[in-house]
């Protein structure tokens, strides 16, 4: 396995999404939410994602130049439109703006409408973290998640994230699928060459389906479905999972009139590539207009120390927080650099290839 530099990876994405016809400015938007994925560990979105946006814009059916429409905004709260433009790109700004909102009003929220894949939450919620505010987004995503008591695919992944500044070196960051694991997990799985573990997914006879690359297949044609987290039965927690992920669904589709479900299959009615039209939520909350935010980090801090300081299971070594491992992670990736196994790297020549650009040696 590779392990290639950061800032060399951080260029390399910039240079293809510049390619592609993402402006400058954008261009490094979109490298940093993916770079921050790849320092965070989260291997399923950072530039494992890269060709996925590129085939996307190749196809038609996501803008490589974001035009925002701004449907409402009154005080605290805006819906946009982003037209299919680069997730990123859109997802950026509305946390910007709630953020902005927040200053003035205590809360900001801004909903979005036809936007596009914009890789992992946690990126906007710390946002706000660095601002010293609270900060949470969720996400629809197109259908692979069955009901509890179903089998069918209605449901995204629907990631809920929460994020809020303490003392410690790292923020309490809490980003999450609302399925047991997220679909760009499996993808990852799948470059890797390996087995989907057993209670992840099953066909439409309720079986494990353990065949990654079946699977992935599988869920583009509805005859398969990852489980919500708790997997299959209420007794081990289905029905909240299964909850979870509905409310995400409502925050992203209804308060915006976006698309949700079955809507969000990327397909036309005669079956070709279509925009996904996904959808957004953003929350920034002005912890200043509560308490002061001293108080709040000693408090929020405490809470994180506590559970970290508590009775280990037997045969275990540490209890972390969210966001803790992540931290760590990044200060070794940026020490070692980034991880690039074989089928990725066979990714990243097809790019440099295609696009004509020479920055790595893979």
């Amino acid at each position: 396995m590779l392990h290639l530099p950061v800032e060399q990876m951080h260029e390399f994405m910039i240079a293809v999404f510049s390619k592609i016809g993402v402006p400058a400015d954008e261009a490094k938007i979109c490298a940093d939410v993916l770079i921050a994925s790849d320092l965070k560990g989260i291997e399923s979105h950072g530039i494992g994602r890269l060709k996925m946006y590129y085939d996307r814009i190749k196809l038609g059916i996501q803008q490589p130049i974001t035009k925002i429409d701004v449907i409402r905004d009154r005080y605290a709260t805006a819906v946009w439109d982003g037209n299919h433009g680069m997730g990123h790109v859109v997802a950026h700004r509305a946390m910007h703006s709630a953020i902005e909102k927040a200053k003035l009003y205590g809360l900001g929220a801004v909903a979005v409408r036809n936007s596009t894949h914009y890789g992992i939450c946690g990126y906007y919620a710390e946002m706000a973290t660095k601002h010293d505010m609270i900060g949470l987004t969720f996400t629809n995503a197109r259908p692979s998640i069955c009901p509890t008591n179903g089998v069918a695919p209605l449901l995204g992944t629907n990631p809920i994230c929460f994020g809020a500044p303490t003392s410690l070196p790292y923020p309490f960051l809490y980003d999450a699928a609302t399925s047991i694991s997220q679909r760009g997990k499996i993808e990852q799985y799948a470059r890797e060459e390996k087995d989907t573990p057993m209670q992840w997914a099953i066909n439409l006879m309720g079986e494990p389906q353990t065949d990654t690359n079946k699977l992935l297949q599988d869920l583009v044609d509805q005859t398969a479905s990852l489980l919500p987290i708790g997997g299959t039965e209420e007794v081990s927690g289905s029905h909240k999972g299964y909850g979870l992920g509905t409310m995400v669904e409502i925050l992203c589709a209804a308060l915006q009139q976006g698309s949700y479900l079955n809507m969000l299959l990327g397909r036309d009615a005669d079956g070709k590539p279509a925009p996904y039209s996904l959808g957004h939520f953003f929350i920034a909350i002005n912890i200043d207009f509560f308490t002061d935010i001293e108080s709040f980090k000693t408090i929020s801090t405490d809470i994180c120390k506590q559970l970290q300081q508590s009775q280990l299971f037997p045969g275990r070594d540490r209890i972390y927080v969210a966001g803790e491992k992540e931290y760590e992670k990044e200060l070794e990736v940026r020490k070692n650099g980034i991880p690039i196994i074989p089928n990725l790297a066979k990714n990243i020549r097809i790019l440099q290839d295609e696009l004509g650009i020479k920055l790595i040696n893979c």
